[in-house]
């Protein structure tokens, strides 16, 4: 019977051992990056990409649960304020890993053509104020002007007028308003890095 069994145990391990094989030379022909002899895949929504139809209150997304806590909840109160209104805010982004944040970038210079056009509407990973998790993207349209227009009383401020559906949150806004918006990233101080 042992001699028999032996046979079986080693079929079983020259299966696993394939797929073991197979699974690596995946991921090296991916391009993927890690320790020697260790391959890491990173899953888009754990770096911060959004799935279609979140709301701030889908605290099992990455971009949600890693924005800063006092946003969320102000984004949390206009929420529902806004479905009292018959509008619905939905999370397009919110935080972002350094690496999504640099592939944005990237993407922007191949489109604007340079980086200097690119930084009027995408910031680097160490200036970007979603990386740190102090900004979210709202939508739809209809929900992006309703908090533009009410977002002051939850300290929920437009900062870019080139970019209406990002919002930060201004403890002091509720009585001291929203400050004055930059035309771009590249009116803005803390982009200077």
């Amino acid at each position: 019977m042992r001699i028999l069994a032996r046979p079986r145990h080693i079929a079983s391990l020259l299966i696993v051992l394939s797929v073991v094989v197979v699974c690596a030379a995946g991921c090296a022909a991916e391009g993927r990056q890690g320790a020697p002899g260790i391959h890491t895949v990173v899953s888009p929504i754990d770096e911060g990409e959004v799935p279609e139809g979140t709301t701030v209150f889908d605290d099992d997304v990455p971009a949600v649960a890693h924005l800063d806590p006092a946003l969320r909840e102000a984004l949390r109160a206009a929420t529902e304020r806004a479905a009292d209104d018959g509008e619905m805010l939905r999370v397009n982004s919110g935080w972002r890993s350094p690496a999504l944040q640099e592939r944005l970038l990237r993407d922007a210079v191949g489109t604007y053509g340079s980086l200097e056009e690119a930084a009027r509407w995408v910031a680097t990973p160490e200036t970007s104020a979603h990386v740190s998790g102090d900004a979210v993207d709202v939508g739809p349209w209809d929900g992006a002007d309703w908090l533009d227009r009410h977002g002051e009383a939850f300290g929920l401020c437009r900062i870019y007028v080139n970019e209406p559906w990002h919002f930060e949150l201004r403890p002091d806004a509720p009585t001291a308003g929203c400050p004055r918006m930059y035309l771009d990233p590249t009116e803005d101080p803390r982009m200077a890095g």
